[in-house]
């Protein structure tokens, strides 16, 4: 099967939801029918964002797909300041970022925390993005590949075969992410066809239809050597996707 290309912007913490209403409608703007057709586009807008976004792209009938920075596993309870699946999905979310090396790193989020926030997005029938990559110590060390290979084993365990056939893992990079520096295309394929090899291993032709993302400083520049990598079906992308000509320019790597 085809795997059609996934370009996402993350906006992590930035942009309040009247800044996101515009960001997105000049996004659209800006991209033509055919655009879509080639690659779904998807935006991650702050959860204070995620209301009024979506309303414009109902309301103004847009391809753009929308996306969760995070979630928590629990359908509800006594966690201040987390945010269910099941609220996401009554705002037609259509993926959610789980493990983003931030969540790793700054809030200690383990292996197993992102595995069961991947089952509970999958329960609420979105689709996970789930994010592994190594640090700069760990690619130093040699140890890239063990630690990556350790995340997709532990972060994706349980799943199904069909699940994994749907879900979209990103690879990024730690070192590459708000940096400016970018993983040489050619590591960026053997680390995601690693991952596709480890996939495959484990639950079969299933991993030859999931998207496997790259992310780290993705910019107009990197993309085109990026996505001409044949097992890379998109970017995880971070800063540029905060202006609207520069994220456009990223969608449409082709041209």
């Amino acid at each position: 099967m085809a795997r059609k290309d996934l370009i996402v912007g993350n906006w992590k913490m930035n942009s309040n939801h009247l800044e996101a209403i515009q960001m997105v409608q000049k996004l659209h703007y800006r991209l033509d029918p055919d655009d879509y057709d080639r690659v779904d586009v998807g935006v991650a807008p702050p959860f204070t964002s995620l209301r009024s976004v979506q309303t414009v792209i109902e309301a103004d009938h847009m391809r753009i797909q929308l996306a969760a920075q995070n979630t928590h596993f629990e359908e509800k309870g006594a966690y201040t300041g987390e945010v269910a699946p099941s609220m996401l999905a009554k705002l037609s979310v259509d993926y959610v970022i789980v493990g983003h090396s931030e969540r790793r790193q700054i809030f200690d989020e383990t292996d197993d925390w992102v595995n069961r926030k991947a089952k509970a997005v999958f329960a609420h029938e979105m689709t996970p993005i789930v994010c592994v990559g190594e640090s700069l110590e760990e690619r130093e060390e040699g140890i890239a590949f063990d630690r990556v290979g350790s995340q997709v084993q532990l972060s994706l365990a349980g799943l199904s075969a069909e699940q994994i056939g749907a879900i979209v893992v990103a690879y990024e990079p730690i070192w590459a992410i708000g940096t400016g520096r970018t993983a040489d295309p050619a590591d960026a394929q053997e680390m995601i066809g690693f991952i596709r090899d480890r996939l495959r291993d484990q639950w079969g032709e299933a991993a030859d239809e999931t998207r496997i993302l790259y992310g780290g400083s993705v910019n107009p520049g990197n993309i085109g050597a990026i996505m001409a990598k044949k097992d890379i079906d998109g970017g995880l992308v971070g800063g540029a996707s905060l202006d609207p000509d520069t994220f456009a320019a990223v969608v449409r790597y082709w041209i």
